[in-house]
């Protein structure tokens, strides 16, 4: 899973304005989180800013002292249509059809920070080609592929209910109806994963309805468990048994040490939300897991080996086409 955090975008933008043409003179935002890259862009160039509908209606963003007054759109020869990523183009290629209908009396061009191995079509100016499967820090939870993640509730979703103890039943029962929100994501998500004995399901399954969280499974612990799994070594041999059994593209989790351990324990990349990093697997250990996987599946059926090998490098290709 190929990983881009806000500090690198701000670090691509920077060395993509050092490539730019000099005659760039508007940044055009493509609107919703090609706003943050073109505002950076926008600042490292020292030029004014608008998106797609201001620039149709002839407006720029108000920049304060350093551009004070009024810019005109004839003082300007050339403006950049930015994104911050292009995948299939089909956003890119709406913008051009859009703008193309307009008549400006400067050229447009257009670019991205990152593009996947197609995306040069589509833009004349890019930092980086970033491959699918890719997840970016501003999207990662509302990833249109969500539904294919393993997410901890405790410490992504909510504030964790246990970091005031869980001795009390009682009031631990009452932290977790009350749990203070973080991220609410807007997508449908696969698993949701918690450390909390199913003794708790109804409380946590009343928060997550309230809450308006959509999900497929909810993955708690054996009531038996609930003394155990406290100590780190367990916690992540349950998380990373449950990403491995549930096949699941990526594990999000809250805490680094967890995060760390999981990876380690599955050889597949978990993202941190502590952190805002994505913790990732040895790149030879994790090819070694993959033909394991297959040494495996032709061990088990020998004779349905070509078949079974087939469908699961199509769908490999699927989910990459997908994302």
């Amino acid at each position: 899973m190929y990983y881009r955090g806000i500090a690198d975008l701000s670090d691509d933008v920077r060395e993509l304005a050092h490539d730019l043409p000099d005659d760039i003179d508007l940044v055009i935002a493509v609107p919703r989180s090609g706003l943050l890259a073109a505002d950076l862009l926008s600042l490292y160039l020292d030029v004014p800013m608008t998106d797609v509908a201001g620039l149709c209606r002839g407006e720029v963003f108000e920049t304060g002292d350093r551009h004070a007054g009024t810019v005109s759109m004839a003082d300007v020869d050339t403006a950049l249509v930015f994104d911050d990523s292009v995948h299939t183009g089909t956003e890119m290629t709406e913008k051009r059809e859009l703008l193309s209908e307009e008549e400006f009396p400067f050229d447009l061009e257009y670019g991205a920070v990152y593009i996947t191995y197609d995306g040069h079509e589509y833009v004349d100016h890019w930092q980086e080609v970033v491959p699918t499967p890719r997840v970016f820090e501003w999207n990662v939870l509302h990833h249109y592929h969500l539904h294919r993640f393993c997410v901890e509730i405790d410490g992504v979703l909510c504030r964790d209910p246990a970091e005031e103890g869980a001795d009390d039943e009682e009031a631990y029962r009452e932290r977790i109806r009350n749990a203070k929100s973080k991220i609410m994501p807007n997508r449908r998500i696969g698993w949701l994963v918690t450390d909390r004995p199913e003794t708790y399901h109804e409380e946590t399954e009343a928060w997550l309805d309230e809450h308006g969280i959509e999900y497929d499974t909810l993955i708690m612990r054996d009531r038996s468990d609930a003394a155990a799994h406290r100590g780190i070594d367990d916690r992540a041999e349950y998380k990373a048994t449950v990403y491995e059994q549930t096949g699941a593209d990526l594990f999000i989790e809250s805490s680094e040490p967890l995060a760390t351990e999981i990876c380690a324990r599955t050889n597949r990349s978990v993202y941190c939300h502590e952190t805002a990093e994505m913790v990732r697997p040895n790149r030879i250990e994790e090819l070694y897991r993959i033909s394991t996987d297959y040494l495996s599946m032709f061990r088990e059926r020998p004779l349905r080996f070509p078949v079974d090998a087939s469908e699961q490098v199509v769908d490999r290709v699927v989910n990459r086409i997908q994302r």
